[in-house]
C-alpha cells in the first residue's frame, strides 16, 4: 500500500486535508485514532468515524512482529511480517533510533550482505515503511529513522520519498534524523534536493578503488568513488548536514595501509563523517572482520589525518542479526528465537 492510496481512501470517506493529516499523524506516531479530549464524532465526518476501526486494523496488519531478537547493546532486531506474508527486518537501535527496510530482498547483490543473496522479491510500499515505524513506536520511543535495512532505497525511490515526507511532517521526525542510505544513484542526487523534507544522506563507499567497488557492489550504478563523493559534497552543502560515508571493514580486502591513505586523501576537507563498521560475520559468506585492535588503529590514523571517523559496531551482533540473516533463518530455522504471541 502507498500513502497516496491511503489519502485517496480517506478523501472518499469525506475527509478534508485537516482530517486526513490527523489520521496519518496518529497512525505514524502509534497513537489511537480516538486520541484527544474531544469525541471524534464532533469533528470528523460520520462515514470516516464509522470506517476508522476497520482502517486501524488494516494499518496494523501492514507490519506485525513475527519474532524479536534482543541484543546485549540495548538494540532489538525484529523480523516483521507484512500483510502478504513476506518478511523484512527492522532494528530498534540504542538512543531512540530505528532502522527500517525498503525492499523484500535487494537487487544490488553486495557480496558481503546476506540480503543480496536472495535477490529482489518485491518493493515495500510507502505505507509499509511507515508501518514499520508505527510498529516500533508501539514498543519504544523513536526519534531517528535510518533507511539502512533490507533493500536499496534508490531502487524504490518513490515509495521511500513518500514515507520520508510523511515522517518528516506529521510523523514528527526531524529532517536530519531521517537518514537515506544508498550505494549511490544519480536519481537520488536529483530527487532529494527537490523534496520539502530533505533527509540526511549516508553513502556506501567501502573503498576508493573503482574496480574493487564494482566487485563488492556488482549491480550498483557505475559511479566511481570520486564521483560519489563529489555528488555527496554538493548535497551536504545544500542541506547543511554532513554526509555519512559507510565503510564496512573487510579483513584483508579494504583495511590495508594503502586503503586508509587513499580514503584520507579522498575525504580531506569534505563536509563528512566516515563510519567505519567492522564486518558482521555471516556463516555462509567467506568474509571476516578485522581485529578490534586493527579497527581502532584505523580510526585513530584517520583522525590524525583530519577525517572525522566514527568506529561503529553493527547493532545486535550477539544475535547474528546482520541484514538478511533473520529472514534467511526464518526460511530455514536454525536457532531459537523469542516468539511473539497475540496480546
Amino acid at each position: 500500500m502507498r500513502i497516496e492510496h491511503l489519502r485517496q481512501r480517506l478523501r472518499a470517506l469525506g475527509a478534508n486535508p485537516r482530517h486526513e493529516q490527523r489520521v496519518l499523524r496518529l497512525w505514524s506516531q502509534a497513537l489511537p485514532q480516538d486520541a484527544g479530549r474531544r469525541e471524534i464524532a464532533h469533528f470528523l465526518p460520520a462515514r470516516l468515524v464509522a470506517a476508522l476501526p476497520a482502517l486501524a486494523d488494516e494499518l496494523a496488519a501492514l507490519a506485525r512482529v513475527q519474532s524479536v531478537h534482543p541484543g546485549q547493546d540495548g538494540s532489538a532486531r525484529l523480523l516483521v511480517a507484512l500483510a502478504d506474508g513476506q518478511t523484512v527486518e527492522s532494528v530498534l537501535l540504542p538512543r531512540d533510533g530505528l532502522c527500517v527496510s525498503t525492499q523484500v530482498g535487494c537487487a544490488v547483490g553486495c557480496v558481503f550482505c546476506m540480503t543480496g543473496k536472495s535477490g529482489l522479491v518485491r518493493q515495500v510500499g510507502s505505507a509499509e515503511i511507515v508501518a514499520q515505524v508505527a510498529l516500533a513506536r508501539g514498543r519504544r520511543r523513536v526519534k531517528r529513522v535510518v533507511f539502512m535495512g533490507m533493500g536499496e532505497p534508490a531502487h524504490n525511490l518513490d515509495n521511500v520519498l513518500e514515507a520520508i515526507d510523511l515522517l518528516g511532517t506529521v510523523g514528527n521526525i526531524g529532517h536530519k534524523n531521517l537518514v537515506f542510505s544508498t550505494v549511490g544513484d544519480p536519481r537520488v542526487f536529483e530527487a532529494l534536493p527537490r523534496g520539502r523534507v530533505k533527509p540526511a544522506l549516508a553513502l556506501s563507499l567501502h573503498t576508493t578503488r573503482a574496480e574493487l567497488r564494482e566487485q563488492l557492489l556488482p549491480r550498483a550504478p557505475r559511479m566511481s568513488p570520486q564521483e560519489l563523493v563529489a555528488a555527496g559534497e554538493a548535497y551536504a552543502r545544500t542541506t547543511g548536514y554532513p554526509i555519512q560515508y559507510q565503510w564496512t571493514l573487510l579483513a584483508g580486502i579494504n583495511d590495508g595501509d594503502g586503503d586508509i591513505e587513499d580514503v584520507a586523501r579522498l575525504l580531506h576537507g569534505k563536509y563528512a563523517i566516515l563510519n567505519m563498521i567492522p564486518y558482521n560475520t555471516v556463516d555462509d559468506l567467506p568474509y571476516q572482520r578485522p581485529s578490534a585492535e586493527r579497527a581502532s588503529a584505523i580510526a585513530r590514523r584517520l583522525h590524525q589525518r583530519g577525517v572525522l571517523t566514527k568506529l561503529r559496531q553493527s547493532a545486535g551482533q550477539d544475535v547474528e542479526g546482520g541484514c538478511g540473516q533473520l529472514r534467511a533463518r526464518a526460511e530455514r530455522p536454525a536457532r531459537r528465537v523469542i516468539p511473539v504471541h497475540p496480546g
